[in-house]
């Protein structure tokens, strides 16, 4: 496998491992305040839905993770386009019903793992 593919998917996987500690660590904290564009009081009161979308994210990295170091290429590759696929679709999705710039900001990165993952 080349190595775009892999720095590319690793990014994303860095992202959405970001994103675990955001949702669930820092929530309430003034970083994911301003991330997230809400108030103290926002924050508060959904902290523990925040939790549960960080974990999620976790998921998200770890099945990105568990293609890039598979010990077989080829199976590896299928996880990761599974995986990235995933992110995909909760990037289009969270960027229609939340946030359009969730589009940009974890779509936009999937999209290029993905396609340098199939072309490359």
């Amino acid at each position: 496998m080349d190595i775009l593919p892999l720095v590319l998917v690793a990014l994303v996987a860095i992202e959405h491992l970001y994103i675990l500690v955001l949702e669930m660590f820092m929530w309430t904290k003034p970083r994911a305040l301003k991330v997230f564009g809400m108030t103290k009081e926002v924050a508060e009161t959904s902290k523990t839905l925040a939790a549960n979308l960080g974990l999620y994210n976790g998921f998200l990295a770890a099945g990105l993770l568990w293609g890039l170091f598979h010990p077989n290429a080829m199976i590896g590759e299928q996880v990761q386009i599974f995986f990235l696929s995933c992110v995909l679709v909760a990037a289009i999705y969270g960027g229609m019903s939340a946030k359009r710039s969730i589009l940009i900001v974890q779509g936009v990165p999937a999209l290029l793992a993905l396609a340098s993952v199939l072309w490359v």
